[in-house]
């Protein structure tokens, strides 16, 4: 069962998330909050898996919201939900540690999918996503990144072919397929990769990816 928790300050927005999550039967909404500033003290009270968090609102807004669970221990995944298709707020919530981003319009059976699959460690970020993300990084941070991060001498031949894929936005089940590999085989090479880097998201991984000319993002696949 994933324990999810909502931040929205629409009442109805929030009404129709833990409608549309309450009907899958792996899902369990544990609380709501209709500020940023509430995010802490959900998460603290309820020890959601995933937390889904609308990025504007009027006291404490998403982003800052965001920067404040992921500084928590053992934090839960953060889902960023936005009217904007990839705006400067969306970058900055991925910088602060947000596992990924929805629409608002996100149709009901895909919000659900979304938070299984940020709740089993992937990027909710679609190879279109990720190379506008990437690109965002690219300007905001020039240079090698691979000259900063040792860590990437570490991996070996196959944990290298699993950073280009997650470069790419692949989930671990389509890195399974690109690679011939299990699913838990790549969660494993995934986790080691994460410590190998010093990465605690996806992005992040996908960052140091795309700087070392890792990635390949000519793919047609979400």
């Amino acid at each position: 069962m994933t324990r999810v928790g909502l931040i929205d300050d629409d009442s109805l927005v929030r009404a129709g998330l833990a409608m549309i999550l309450g009907a899958d039967p792996g899902i369990e909404v544990v609380g709501q909050g209709d500020d940023g500033a509430e995010a802490v003290t959900l998460v603290q009270k309820h020890r959601p898996d995933v937390l889904l968090m609308d990025v504007r609102m009027p006291k404490l807004d998403g982003i800052a919201a965001t920067k404040a669970v992921s500084d928590l221990p053992s934090p839960p995944k953060i889902i960023m939900l936005t009217t904007f298709d990839m705006d400067e707020y969306v970058f900055q919530a991925l910088e602060a540690g947000a596992s990924g981003f929805l629409l608002k319009d996100t149709p009901p059976q895909e919000l659900a999918r979304a938070v299984h699959v940020v709740a089993g460690g992937d990027a909710m970020l679609s190879p279109t996503i990720t190379r506008r993300m990437l690109s965002h990084f690219s300007e905001a941070n020039p240079g090698s990144r691979q000259d900063r991060h040792p860590g990437l001498e570490q991996l070996t031949d196959r944990e290298t072919e699993v950073l280009g894929a997650v470069g790419a936005g692949l989930s671990n089940a389509q890195i399974g397929m690109r690679l011939f590999m299990s699913e838990a085989t790549v969660k494993a090479h995934v986790s080691k990769i994460f410590a190998k880097l010093d990465c605690t998201n996806r992005v992040q991984i996908a960052i140091i990816a795309h700087e070392a000319g890792l990635s390949d993002l000519d793919t047609d696949q979400v």
